[in-house]
Protein backbone atom coordinates (compact mmCIF):
# COMPACT_ATOMS: atom_id res chain seq x y z
CA UNK A 1 0.00 0.00 0.00
CA UNK A 2 1.36 3.48 -0.89
CA UNK A 3 1.79 6.12 1.85
CA UNK A 4 -0.91 9.51 1.10
CA UNK A 5 0.62 12.43 -0.41
CA UNK A 6 2.13 14.52 1.81
CA UNK A 7 2.30 18.25 0.28
CA UNK A 8 4.45 21.05 2.66
CA UNK A 9 1.64 23.71 1.90
CA UNK A 10 2.03 26.94 3.62
CA UNK A 11 -0.36 29.42 1.85
CA UNK A 12 0.30 33.48 1.73
CA UNK A 13 -1.67 34.46 -1.21
CA UNK A 14 -4.61 33.07 0.06
CA UNK A 15 -4.50 35.41 2.99
CA UNK A 16 -4.61 38.59 1.35
CA UNK A 17 -8.14 40.25 0.70
CA UNK A 18 -10.84 38.54 -1.36
CA UNK A 19 -10.65 41.02 -3.88
CA UNK A 20 -7.32 39.59 -5.10
CA UNK A 21 -8.64 36.30 -6.36
CA UNK A 22 -11.81 33.77 -6.09
CA UNK A 23 -11.45 30.58 -4.38
CA UNK A 24 -13.39 27.79 -6.17
CA UNK A 25 -12.38 23.77 -6.67
CA UNK A 26 -11.59 22.34 -9.94
CA UNK A 27 -13.77 20.67 -12.05
CA UNK A 28 -13.71 16.89 -11.96
CA UNK A 29 -12.55 14.87 -14.95
CA UNK A 30 -14.07 11.74 -15.81
CA UNK A 31 -10.56 9.35 -16.37
CA UNK A 32 -7.56 11.18 -15.28
CA UNK A 33 -4.30 9.15 -16.09
CA UNK A 34 -0.71 10.43 -15.33
CA UNK A 35 1.12 10.63 -18.41
CA UNK A 36 4.72 12.29 -16.44
CA UNK A 37 5.46 12.92 -13.04
CA UNK A 38 8.44 14.88 -12.13
CA UNK A 39 10.01 12.76 -9.46
CA UNK A 40 13.27 14.85 -8.63
CA UNK A 41 11.08 18.19 -9.30
CA UNK A 42 8.95 16.70 -6.27
CA UNK A 43 12.01 15.70 -3.96
CA UNK A 44 12.77 19.15 -4.17
CA UNK A 45 9.67 20.67 -3.25
CA UNK A 46 8.92 18.09 -0.06
CA UNK A 47 6.63 16.48 -1.83
CA UNK A 48 5.82 12.69 -0.64
CA UNK A 49 3.96 9.09 -1.04
CA UNK A 50 1.40 8.40 -3.37
CA UNK A 51 0.78 5.80 -5.90
CA UNK A 52 0.42 6.87 -9.45
CA UNK A 53 -3.37 6.57 -9.34
CA UNK A 54 -3.68 8.98 -6.30
CA UNK A 55 -1.29 11.59 -8.19
CA UNK A 56 -3.65 11.47 -10.87
CA UNK A 57 -6.44 12.28 -8.78
CA UNK A 58 -4.86 14.88 -7.23
CA UNK A 59 -3.22 16.64 -10.30
CA UNK A 60 -6.26 16.52 -12.15
CA UNK A 61 -7.98 18.41 -9.50
CA UNK A 62 -10.35 15.26 -8.87
CA UNK A 63 -9.07 15.07 -5.14
CA UNK A 64 -7.75 18.21 -3.37
CA UNK A 65 -4.86 17.44 -1.16
CA UNK A 66 -4.52 18.37 2.54
CA UNK A 67 -3.47 22.13 2.61
CA UNK A 68 -4.66 23.08 -0.89
CA UNK A 69 -6.88 26.01 -0.51
CA UNK A 70 -7.63 26.16 -4.72
CA UNK A 71 -8.22 29.72 -6.19
CA UNK A 72 -7.87 31.76 -9.39
CA UNK A 73 -6.25 34.82 -9.44
CA UNK A 74 -7.37 38.53 -10.66
CA UNK A 75 -4.97 40.31 -12.72
CA UNK A 76 -5.39 42.45 -16.13
CA UNK A 77 -2.91 42.96 -18.57
CA UNK A 78 -1.68 44.78 -21.95
CA UNK A 79 -2.55 41.75 -24.81
CA UNK A 80 -0.95 43.32 -28.57
CA UNK A 81 -0.53 46.57 -27.00
CA UNK A 82 -4.16 46.68 -26.02
CA UNK A 83 -5.34 47.09 -21.85
CA UNK A 84 -8.06 44.50 -20.84
CA UNK A 85 -9.40 45.58 -17.80
CA UNK A 86 -9.76 41.69 -16.31
CA UNK A 87 -8.61 38.66 -17.38
CA UNK A 88 -7.39 36.70 -14.45
CA UNK A 89 -6.75 32.86 -14.25
CA UNK A 90 -9.45 31.85 -17.19
CA UNK A 91 -8.58 27.64 -16.84
CA UNK A 92 -5.93 27.44 -13.57
CA UNK A 93 -6.10 26.95 -10.31
CA UNK A 94 -3.45 27.97 -8.06
CA UNK A 95 -3.28 25.01 -5.14
CA UNK A 96 -1.67 26.43 -2.72
CA UNK A 97 2.09 27.38 -2.08
CA UNK A 98 5.13 25.08 -0.87
CA UNK A 99 8.38 25.93 1.48
CA UNK A 100 10.56 23.26 0.48
CA UNK A 101 13.35 22.04 2.71
CA UNK A 102 15.62 24.67 1.97
CA UNK A 103 12.83 27.48 2.78
CA UNK A 104 12.27 28.55 -0.74
CA UNK A 105 8.67 29.04 -1.44
CA UNK A 106 7.06 28.16 -4.93
CA UNK A 107 2.78 27.77 -6.35
CA UNK A 108 1.46 24.67 -7.32
CA UNK A 109 -0.86 24.99 -10.22
CA UNK A 110 -2.93 23.14 -12.38
CA UNK A 111 -3.53 24.38 -15.83
CA UNK A 112 -6.82 23.51 -17.60
CA UNK A 113 -8.47 22.84 -14.25
CA UNK A 114 -12.05 23.83 -15.59
CA UNK A 115 -14.02 27.44 -15.92
CA UNK A 116 -13.09 30.06 -13.53
CA UNK A 117 -15.14 33.43 -12.93
CA UNK A 118 -11.78 34.59 -15.59
CA UNK A 119 -12.90 32.16 -17.84
CA UNK A 120 -14.50 35.04 -20.60
CA UNK A 121 -16.65 32.34 -21.83
CA UNK A 122 -14.06 29.45 -22.69
CA UNK A 123 -14.47 25.90 -21.11
CA UNK A 124 -11.20 26.56 -18.48
CA UNK A 125 -9.98 23.27 -20.18
CA UNK A 126 -6.45 22.45 -22.54
CA UNK A 127 -6.14 20.09 -24.84
CA UNK A 128 -3.27 17.45 -24.96
CA UNK A 129 -0.72 19.42 -27.41
CA UNK A 130 -0.20 22.22 -25.26
CA UNK A 131 0.05 20.33 -21.65
CA UNK A 132 3.06 18.22 -23.17
CA UNK A 133 4.61 21.38 -25.41
CA UNK A 134 4.83 23.57 -21.74
CA UNK A 135 6.08 20.57 -19.82
CA UNK A 136 8.78 19.80 -22.57
CA UNK A 137 10.06 23.04 -23.43
CA UNK A 138 9.65 24.82 -19.54
CA UNK A 139 12.12 21.78 -18.21
CA UNK A 140 14.54 22.24 -20.96
CA UNK A 141 14.52 25.96 -20.40
CA UNK A 142 15.45 25.13 -16.92
CA UNK A 143 17.85 22.76 -17.82
CA UNK A 144 19.70 25.39 -20.49
CA UNK A 145 19.85 27.51 -17.20
CA UNK A 146 17.04 29.88 -18.18
CA UNK A 147 14.65 31.04 -15.68
CA UNK A 148 11.33 29.26 -16.01
CA UNK A 149 8.28 27.99 -14.39
CA UNK A 150 8.48 24.46 -14.21
CA UNK A 151 6.77 21.24 -15.17
CA UNK A 152 5.57 19.00 -12.23
CA UNK A 153 2.94 16.69 -13.82
CA UNK A 154 0.88 16.09 -16.62
CA UNK A 155 -2.44 14.21 -16.50
CA UNK A 156 -5.04 13.04 -19.38
CA UNK A 157 -8.49 13.72 -18.47
CA UNK A 158 -10.34 10.92 -20.71
CA UNK A 159 -12.22 13.61 -21.92
CA UNK A 160 -12.61 15.90 -24.88
CA UNK A 161 -11.91 19.12 -25.66
CA UNK A 162 -13.30 21.30 -28.53
CA UNK A 163 -10.62 23.40 -30.31
CA UNK A 164 -10.68 23.69 -34.46
CA UNK A 165 -11.17 19.72 -33.64
CA UNK A 166 -11.92 17.11 -30.97
CA UNK A 167 -8.52 16.57 -28.84
CA UNK A 168 -7.89 14.42 -25.95
CA UNK A 169 -7.54 16.92 -22.58
CA UNK A 170 -4.86 17.32 -20.58
CA UNK A 171 -3.73 19.30 -17.80
CA UNK A 172 -0.32 20.96 -16.32
CA UNK A 173 0.91 21.05 -12.80
CA UNK A 174 3.00 24.17 -13.27
CA UNK A 175 5.35 25.21 -10.06
CA UNK A 176 6.74 28.67 -10.04
CA UNK A 177 8.45 31.37 -7.65
CA UNK A 178 4.90 32.97 -7.49
CA UNK A 179 2.31 33.79 -10.52
CA UNK A 180 2.78 37.65 -9.80
CA UNK A 181 2.62 39.61 -13.16
CA UNK A 182 2.55 42.93 -14.33
CA UNK A 183 -1.17 42.48 -14.59
CA UNK A 184 -1.14 41.73 -11.45
CA UNK A 185 -0.39 45.49 -10.47
CA UNK A 186 -2.41 46.95 -13.73
CA UNK A 187 -5.62 45.82 -12.43
CA UNK A 188 -5.56 47.50 -9.04
CA UNK A 189 -3.81 51.16 -10.29
CA UNK A 190 -6.68 51.13 -13.61
CA UNK A 191 -9.24 50.61 -10.74
CA UNK A 192 -7.41 53.16 -8.69
CA UNK A 193 -8.12 50.89 -5.66
CA UNK A 194 -4.88 52.13 -3.95
CA UNK A 195 -5.18 50.38 -0.69
CA UNK A 196 -5.14 46.86 -2.68
CA UNK A 197 -2.02 48.09 -4.79
CA UNK A 198 -0.36 48.95 -2.04
CA UNK A 199 -1.00 45.59 -0.31
CA UNK A 200 -0.19 43.80 -3.71
CA UNK A 201 3.79 46.29 -2.98
CA UNK A 202 3.82 44.96 0.03
CA UNK A 203 3.36 41.41 -0.58
CA UNK A 204 5.43 41.34 -4.01
CA UNK A 205 8.05 42.67 -1.57
CA UNK A 206 8.05 40.22 1.78
CA UNK A 207 7.88 37.11 -1.06
CA UNK A 208 10.22 38.41 -3.46
CA UNK A 209 12.86 41.00 -3.14
CA UNK A 210 13.13 41.82 0.78
CA UNK A 211 15.85 44.33 0.01
CA UNK A 212 13.25 46.96 -2.33
CA UNK A 213 11.50 49.03 0.31
CA UNK A 214 10.23 51.36 -1.82
CA UNK A 215 8.10 51.18 -5.05
CA UNK A 216 11.12 52.16 -7.20
CA UNK A 217 13.61 50.01 -5.68
CA UNK A 218 11.16 47.55 -6.71
CA UNK A 219 11.01 48.55 -10.20
CA UNK A 220 14.67 48.62 -10.39
CA UNK A 221 15.13 44.95 -9.03
CA UNK A 222 12.65 43.62 -11.47
CA UNK A 223 13.66 45.88 -14.84
CA UNK A 224 16.91 43.67 -13.61
CA UNK A 225 15.63 40.55 -13.97
CA UNK A 226 13.75 41.11 -16.78
CA UNK A 227 17.10 42.16 -18.91
CA UNK A 228 18.82 39.24 -17.87
CA UNK A 229 16.18 37.00 -19.04
CA UNK A 230 14.89 38.28 -22.49
CA UNK A 231 19.19 37.89 -22.47
CA UNK A 232 18.93 34.44 -21.79
CA UNK A 233 16.03 33.94 -24.74
CA UNK A 234 18.29 36.01 -26.85
CA UNK A 235 21.22 33.60 -26.61
CA UNK A 236 19.19 30.41 -27.26
CA UNK A 237 17.11 31.64 -30.33
CA UNK A 238 14.21 31.68 -28.22
CA UNK A 239 11.37 33.75 -29.42
CA UNK A 240 8.29 33.79 -26.58
CA UNK A 241 5.56 34.65 -29.25
CA UNK A 242 2.84 36.31 -26.70
CA UNK A 243 4.61 39.31 -24.43
CA UNK A 244 1.57 40.49 -23.18
CA UNK A 245 2.04 42.28 -19.89
CA UNK A 246 -0.25 39.49 -18.10
CA UNK A 247 2.52 36.42 -19.30
CA UNK A 248 5.27 39.06 -18.01
CA UNK A 249 6.55 37.73 -14.32
CA UNK A 250 7.52 39.90 -11.57
CA UNK A 251 9.75 37.24 -9.96
CA UNK A 252 11.67 37.19 -13.49
CA UNK A 253 10.77 33.59 -14.76
CA UNK A 254 9.44 32.33 -18.12
CA UNK A 255 6.20 31.89 -18.17
CA UNK A 256 3.20 30.85 -20.41
CA UNK A 257 4.82 29.06 -23.10
CA UNK A 258 1.95 29.24 -25.89
CA UNK A 259 2.96 30.14 -29.58
CA UNK A 260 6.38 29.98 -28.20
CA UNK A 261 9.28 28.19 -30.77
CA UNK A 262 13.12 27.96 -30.60
CA UNK A 263 14.80 29.34 -34.31
CA UNK A 264 16.14 27.10 -36.33
CA UNK A 265 17.67 28.98 -39.75
CA UNK A 266 18.44 32.59 -38.00
CA UNK A 267 16.46 35.49 -38.97
CA UNK A 268 16.11 38.54 -36.46
CA UNK A 269 12.96 39.13 -37.19
CA UNK A 270 11.65 35.74 -37.13
CA UNK A 271 7.77 34.99 -35.94
CA UNK A 272 6.08 32.07 -35.72
CA UNK A 273 2.97 32.99 -33.58
CA UNK A 274 -0.14 32.35 -35.42
CA UNK A 275 -1.76 35.72 -33.93
CA UNK A 276 1.62 37.16 -34.66
CA UNK A 277 0.62 39.20 -37.56
CA UNK A 278 2.78 42.33 -37.09
CA UNK A 279 5.91 41.23 -35.71
CA UNK A 280 5.28 42.70 -32.62
CA UNK A 281 6.72 39.73 -30.76
CA UNK A 282 9.61 39.25 -33.19
CA UNK A 283 12.74 37.37 -32.10
CA UNK A 284 14.11 40.61 -32.42
CA UNK A 285 11.87 43.39 -31.08
CA UNK A 286 11.88 40.89 -27.31
CA UNK A 287 14.12 43.78 -25.82
CA UNK A 288 12.10 46.61 -26.98
CA UNK A 289 8.91 45.23 -26.04
CA UNK A 290 10.44 44.24 -22.38
CA UNK A 291 11.17 47.61 -22.40
CA UNK A 292 7.59 48.52 -22.65
CA UNK A 293 6.28 45.81 -20.57
CA UNK A 294 8.02 47.26 -17.61
CA UNK A 295 6.91 50.76 -18.69
CA UNK A 296 3.18 49.75 -18.05
CA UNK A 297 4.75 48.21 -14.50
CA UNK A 298 6.20 51.60 -13.58
CA UNK A 299 2.93 53.42 -14.73
CA UNK A 300 1.16 50.53 -12.45
CA UNK A 301 3.45 51.91 -9.65
CA UNK A 302 3.33 55.82 -10.13
CA UNK A 303 -0.44 55.66 -7.60
CA UNK A 304 1.95 54.60 -4.42
CA UNK A 305 4.79 57.77 -4.97
CA UNK A 306 3.85 60.26 -2.91
CA UNK A 307 5.05 62.72 -5.40
CA UNK A 308 3.74 61.74 -8.73
CA UNK A 309 5.42 63.88 -10.80
CA UNK A 310 9.03 63.69 -9.71
CA UNK A 311 8.47 59.64 -9.65
CA UNK A 312 7.32 59.69 -13.23
CA UNK A 313 10.58 62.04 -14.28
CA UNK A 314 12.33 59.21 -11.59
CA UNK A 315 10.74 56.53 -13.39
CA UNK A 316 11.12 57.53 -17.05
CA UNK A 317 15.03 58.09 -16.52
CA UNK A 318 14.83 53.99 -15.08
CA UNK A 319 13.16 53.11 -17.99
CA UNK A 320 15.20 54.64 -20.91
CA UNK A 321 18.11 53.15 -19.19
CA UNK A 322 17.22 50.11 -19.70
CA UNK A 323 18.23 49.05 -22.92
CA UNK A 324 21.71 49.74 -22.08
CA UNK A 325 21.21 47.03 -19.28
CA UNK A 326 19.63 44.61 -21.76
CA UNK A 327 22.49 45.05 -24.09
CA UNK A 328 25.16 44.60 -21.23
CA UNK A 329 23.77 41.33 -20.87
CA UNK A 330 23.16 40.53 -24.18
CA UNK A 331 27.08 40.83 -24.74
CA UNK A 332 27.60 39.15 -21.30
CA UNK A 333 25.37 35.91 -22.80
CA UNK A 334 26.44 36.44 -26.57
CA UNK A 335 30.49 36.81 -25.42
CA UNK A 336 30.07 33.91 -23.92
CA UNK A 337 28.96 31.75 -26.43
CA UNK A 338 31.82 33.40 -28.92
CA UNK A 339 34.13 32.52 -26.65
CA UNK A 340 34.54 35.54 -24.23
CA UNK A 341 34.61 35.65 -20.57
CA UNK A 342 35.17 39.07 -20.05
CA UNK A 343 33.84 40.86 -23.55
CA UNK A 344 34.03 44.70 -24.33
CA UNK A 345 31.98 46.91 -25.66
CA UNK A 346 34.01 46.88 -28.80
CA UNK A 347 32.89 43.01 -29.08
CA UNK A 348 29.49 43.95 -30.07
CA UNK A 349 30.65 44.39 -33.44
CA UNK A 350 32.53 41.02 -33.80
CA UNK A 351 29.02 39.22 -32.85
CA UNK A 352 26.79 41.40 -34.41
CA UNK A 353 28.61 40.84 -37.44
CA UNK A 354 28.60 37.23 -36.90
CA UNK A 355 24.94 36.91 -36.52
CA UNK A 356 24.67 38.94 -40.27
CA UNK A 357 26.65 36.31 -41.68
CA UNK A 358 24.06 33.33 -40.08
CA UNK A 359 21.27 35.74 -41.63
CA UNK A 360 22.57 36.27 -44.99
CA UNK A 361 23.68 31.97 -44.79
CA UNK A 362 20.95 30.80 -43.71
CA UNK A 363 22.48 28.92 -40.51
CA UNK A 364 21.27 26.86 -37.76
CA UNK A 365 21.08 29.17 -35.21
CA UNK A 366 21.62 26.35 -32.45
CA UNK A 367 23.64 23.88 -34.67
CA UNK A 368 26.17 27.29 -36.21
CA UNK A 369 27.11 28.22 -32.72
CA UNK A 370 27.72 24.88 -31.05
CA UNK A 371 29.83 24.43 -33.99
CA UNK A 372 32.32 27.25 -32.99
CA UNK A 373 33.18 25.40 -30.28
CA UNK A 374 33.20 21.43 -31.88
CA UNK A 375 32.91 21.32 -35.56
CA UNK A 376 33.23 22.94 -38.78
CA UNK A 377 30.99 26.34 -38.32
CA UNK A 378 31.76 26.98 -42.31
CA UNK A 379 29.78 23.94 -43.17
CA UNK A 380 26.37 25.88 -41.77
CA UNK A 381 26.70 28.24 -44.27
CA UNK A 382 25.31 28.86 -47.83
CA UNK A 383 28.65 30.34 -48.96
CA UNK A 384 31.13 29.49 -46.35
CA UNK A 385 33.53 32.56 -47.80
CA UNK A 386 32.83 35.42 -45.72
CA UNK A 387 33.15 33.48 -42.64
CA UNK A 388 35.98 32.58 -43.29
CA UNK A 389 37.42 36.19 -43.15
CA UNK A 390 35.20 36.53 -39.66
CA UNK A 391 36.92 33.96 -37.96
CA UNK A 392 40.11 35.05 -38.65
CA UNK A 393 39.00 38.19 -36.73
CA UNK A 394 37.45 35.78 -34.66
CA UNK A 395 40.41 34.02 -33.70
CA UNK A 396 42.21 36.72 -33.35
CA UNK A 397 40.41 38.23 -30.50
CA UNK A 398 40.42 34.38 -29.17
CA UNK A 399 44.43 35.02 -28.46
CA UNK A 400 43.46 37.10 -24.92
CA UNK A 401 41.07 34.76 -23.62
CA UNK A 402 42.07 31.51 -21.32
CA UNK A 403 40.05 28.42 -22.62
CA UNK A 404 37.67 29.38 -24.63
CA UNK A 405 36.40 26.46 -26.29
CA UNK A 406 35.29 25.36 -22.71
CA UNK A 407 33.13 28.17 -22.10
CA UNK A 408 31.89 27.83 -25.44
CA UNK A 409 30.56 23.97 -24.76
CA UNK A 410 28.71 25.21 -21.16
CA UNK A 411 26.81 28.05 -23.67
CA UNK A 412 26.05 26.38 -26.61
CA UNK A 413 23.91 23.43 -26.37
CA UNK A 414 24.08 20.37 -28.29
CA UNK A 415 20.26 20.25 -28.28
CA UNK A 416 17.33 22.23 -28.09
CA UNK A 417 13.08 21.43 -28.34
CA UNK A 418 12.94 21.61 -31.79
CA UNK A 419 9.49 22.96 -33.31
CA UNK A 420 9.49 19.65 -35.25
CA UNK A 421 10.72 17.79 -33.02
CA UNK A 422 7.34 18.86 -30.55
CA UNK A 423 4.91 18.32 -33.04
CA UNK A 424 6.41 15.24 -33.90
CA UNK A 425 5.78 14.36 -30.47
CA UNK A 426 2.49 15.71 -29.85
CA UNK A 427 0.94 14.03 -33.18
CA UNK A 428 2.31 10.67 -31.39
CA UNK A 429 0.55 11.36 -28.33
CA UNK A 430 -2.82 12.41 -29.33
CA UNK A 431 -2.66 8.87 -30.63
CA UNK A 432 -2.14 7.34 -27.54
CA UNK A 433 2.16 7.01 -27.89
CA UNK A 434 4.06 8.86 -25.50
CA UNK A 435 7.32 7.59 -26.61
CA UNK A 436 8.34 10.25 -28.18
CA UNK A 437 7.61 12.79 -25.12
CA UNK A 438 9.80 10.74 -23.05
CA UNK A 439 12.26 10.14 -25.09
CA UNK A 440 12.68 14.28 -25.70
CA UNK A 441 12.50 14.56 -22.14
CA UNK A 442 15.46 12.29 -21.68
CA UNK A 443 17.45 13.94 -23.99
CA UNK A 444 16.60 17.94 -23.10
CA UNK A 445 17.76 17.00 -19.47
CA UNK A 446 21.29 17.27 -20.69
CA UNK A 447 20.96 19.92 -23.19
CA UNK A 448 25.13 20.64 -23.41
CA UNK A 449 25.81 16.94 -23.90
CA UNK A 450 26.51 15.37 -26.76
CA UNK A 451 24.77 11.59 -27.51
CA UNK A 452 24.71 9.43 -30.29
CA UNK A 453 21.43 8.02 -28.84
CA UNK A 454 20.19 11.45 -29.17
CA UNK A 455 21.87 12.51 -32.46
CA UNK A 456 18.84 12.61 -34.63
CA UNK A 457 17.39 15.54 -32.42
CA UNK A 458 20.10 18.06 -33.53
CA UNK A 459 18.93 17.25 -36.98
CA UNK A 460 17.33 21.30 -38.19
CA UNK A 461 13.79 20.21 -39.75
CA UNK A 462 13.86 18.68 -43.48
CA UNK A 463 11.54 21.20 -46.09
CA UNK A 464 8.12 19.22 -45.35
CA UNK A 465 8.68 18.81 -41.41
CA UNK A 466 9.11 23.30 -41.24
CA UNK A 467 6.92 24.55 -38.85
CA UNK A 468 6.12 27.99 -39.94
CA UNK A 469 3.25 28.55 -37.03
CA UNK A 470 2.84 27.96 -33.30
CA UNK A 471 -0.48 28.69 -31.42
CA UNK A 472 -1.74 29.73 -27.61
CA UNK A 473 -2.92 26.80 -25.47
CA UNK A 474 -6.42 27.83 -25.29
Amino acid sequence: MSTPVQIPFDNSFAKLPAGFYTKLPATAVKAPKMIAYNQGLAKDLGITGGSESTLAEIFSGNQMPAGAEPLAQLYSGHQFGQYNPQLGDGRALLLGEVLCPDGARFDIQLKGAGPTPYSRNGDGRSWLGPVLREYVVSEAMHALGVPTTRALAAVETGQPVLREAVYPGGILTRVAKSHLRVGSFQVFAARRDITALQTLFEYTVERHFPQAQSPEALLNAVIDLQARLIAKWMGLGFIHGVMNTDNCQIAGETIDYGPCAFMDIYHPDQVFSSIDRTGRYAYSNQPNIIVWNMAQFATALIPLMPDAEAAIDRFTQNIHAMPDLINTYWLREFGAKIGLKTPQPEDSDLISAFLTLMAEGQADFTNTFHALANGKPENEFTDPHPFEDWRQKWQMRLKDEADPHLLMQSKNPVLIPRNHRIEHMITAAVTGDYTQFHRLNAALSSPFTASDDFEDLRQPPEMHEKVTATFCGT
